[in-house]
């Protein structure tokens, strides 16, 4: 019986540069490739691990050592029960079948989020340890396996939100992370296809049930208007208020992240946080006046906004000032609209929001509003780009200046 098992790197690179480090099985001169899940750069790869150049190689290292000693294991059971076995065997034991060793939920829900971590994605790990304390809180069986998270569970944990006062939004926010994760897992062959539960138990139901109320443009102005002169503690709520809004609804990360270098002339040139498009921002003159009088108040940083108030902080430290200072600017918005007399909720996201509705209702398209707002898959917004161009979503960005 000759087999060999090795982790190696996929001779095909992705857009962003890395390759997939893949585990490869050779039985009788067949080849078998697994996903890792695990993406590097060919520089930081040595042999069968990451290099120490690589800013996460330890824990990775450690993912990657359980993936090969996983297989291994199944190769010893064979061995032990005197199985001369087929790649095909193999596969079912490894990625979820009939004999398979199962892969749990539990378990590659929380791999799932030491990847994110330990990709500095410390934003997307905190969602979703959220979801995984709510969903195991409901559900005690860590041992649940994906073929058993059907469309009655998916209605049982939404009965159990319901019960705790969650609103549609927040079900629905759930729901998004377990539907990611279940995609994920069938990605990575621990099941297939066919077991899929979002087909029948559809997340879109429970949209528009939780009316998300968009500022108009009255109201923006309105709250524009407010004079804080007699209230300091909330002129950075307004000046985030009045940047976020003309730059395209930009989310409170890029805004808490914006540097003195993404400012070039007459223009704003970052890459989105969320999706890592690269976003090419006219200057409109509101944004002028909030630059100007963080010029004139400089922090000693290199950010623009006196909201991160050291160079070279770690992601998780950047993680931890955004959840402080996100839940001050929205309690701040909140005053804000009561002395302008708008009888809404407003938060970060009602200013994004509020953008692209306003925008709407001036006539601008929804491609091109998905385009400025950066809402599509990196692709697409690449495709997109392709038929409208930065001066054309300036120019439709221009249209707010006219109250």
């Amino acid at each position: 019986m000759s087999v060999s098992i090795k982790l190696i790197l996929k001779n095909k690179i992705r857009n962003d540069g890395t390759y997939p480090i893949m585990l490869r099985v050779i039985k009788d001169r067949r080849v078998k490739m697994f996903s890792t899940g695990i993406n590097c750069l060919e520089n930081d790869w040595d042999g069968e691990k990451l290099k120490k150049t690589h800013s996460n190689h330890l824990k990775r290292n450690l993912i990657l050592s359980n993936f090969k000693n996983k297989a291994l294991k199944i190769i010893d059971d064979f061995v032990s029960d005197d199985i001369d076995f087929s790649l095909e065997d193999f596969s079912d034991r490894f990625i979820g079948d009939k004999n398979q060793i199962k892969i749990n939920v539990y378990d590659f829900f929380k791999s799932r989020i030491v990847l994110m971590e330990t990709s500095g994605r410390t934003g997307n790990a905190r969602s979703y340890k959220d979801t995984f304390n709510s969903f195991f809180t409901f559900c005690k069986d860590k041992e649940l396996t994906f073929r058993k998270l059907n469309v009655s569970l998916l209605e049982n944990y939404e009965a159990y939100l319901r019960s705790r006062n969650n609103q549609d939004s927040g079900i629905a926010f759930r729901m998004r992370t377990i539907r990611a994760i279940y995609n994920a897992a069938i990605r990575n062959g621990v099941v297939k296809k066919e077991f899929y539960p979002f087909d029948k138990y559809k997340i879109s139901k429970l949209k528009g049930k939780g009316i998300k109320r968009a500022l108009s443009r009255e109201e923006v102005k309105k709250i524009l208007d407010v004079d804080v002169s007699e209230r300091p503690d909330l002129i950075e709520a307004k000046n985030f208020f009045k940047f976020s809004y003309f730059t395209r609804g930009l989310n409170f990360i890029d805004l808490m992240k914006m540097k003195k270098e993404n400012i070039q002339g007459d223009t704003i040139t970052y890459i989105r946080s969320k999706t890592k498009g690269r976003f090419v921002i006219k200057i409109l003159p509101p944004v002028q006046e909030v630059l100007d009088y963080y010029a004139n108040n400089d922090n000693g940083t290199d950010y623009v906004f006196p909201i991160l108030l050291k160079n070279k902080l770690t992601p998780k430290q950047i993680e931890n000032r955004k959840h402080k200072a996100l839940r001050k600017f929205n309690k701040d918005l909140k005053e804000l609209a009561s002395l302008a007399g708008v009888d809404k909720n407003v938060t970060s996201y009602v200013i994004r929001h509020s953008f692209a509705t306003n925008l709407k209702q001036l006539g601008v398209s929804t491609d091109l509003i998905s385009v400025s707002m950066g809402h599509s898959s990196l692709e697409v917004t690449k495709n997109y780009l392709k038929e409208f161009e930065n001066e054309v979503i300036d120019e439709a960005n221009e249209k707010l200046l006219k109250f």
